[in-house]
């Protein structure tokens, strides 16, 4: 275990502020504290990080697809109308759109000509929840979306 310390004004703290979240998105975590500090010399954040080097997790960052290169014409407009219907969800629901399917998923969905909960669940990392509340979206997508599906 390892243990790094970052100090950050509060005002004018942007670029410190993104070298956090770059040590934070490279290592493995394990623990932070952080606490307000004011005194003689301002006002700031103080955080102590307790982490583990692991080399792999910059290793299994993913790099960015593009889908309109991986799918058919077809597949990617189907994808593309489900990502409105996703981001319609994810607003409605006030949670982020990548919980309720990642654009992997949404890529082997659009794949699907004859959509339904059975080929839905043949996809890695869709199971029997995901499609019990937000499969109809998708399989019907008239039901409570202003997005047509195809």
């Amino acid at each position: 275990m390892q243990i790094k310390l970052f100090t950050i004004p509060l005002l004018g703290g942007g670029a410190l502020n993104e070298d956090l979240n770059v040590f934070l998105r490279s290592k493995k975590i394990l623990h932070i504290e952080h606490h307000l500090v004011n005194n003689e010399q301002g006002n700031f954040w103080c955080f102590c990080i307790k982490y583990i080097e692991d080399k792999t997790i910059s290793d299994t960052v993913k790099t960015k697809i593009d889908y309109k290169e991986v799918l058919d014409a077809t597949s990617f407009e189907r994808f593309s109308n489900m990502r409105a219907i996703r981001k319609e969800i994810s607003q409605k629901e006030a949670i982020p759109a990548y919980a309720i399917f990642t654009d992997e998923e949404l890529a082997s969905i659009a794949k699907i000509e004859n959509l339904d909960a059975v080929s839905m669940q043949k996809i890695k990392g869709i199971g029997e929840k995901k499609i019990e509340k937000y499969g109809q979206y998708f399989i019907n997508p008239s039901n409570e979306t202003s997005q047509p599906l195809i």
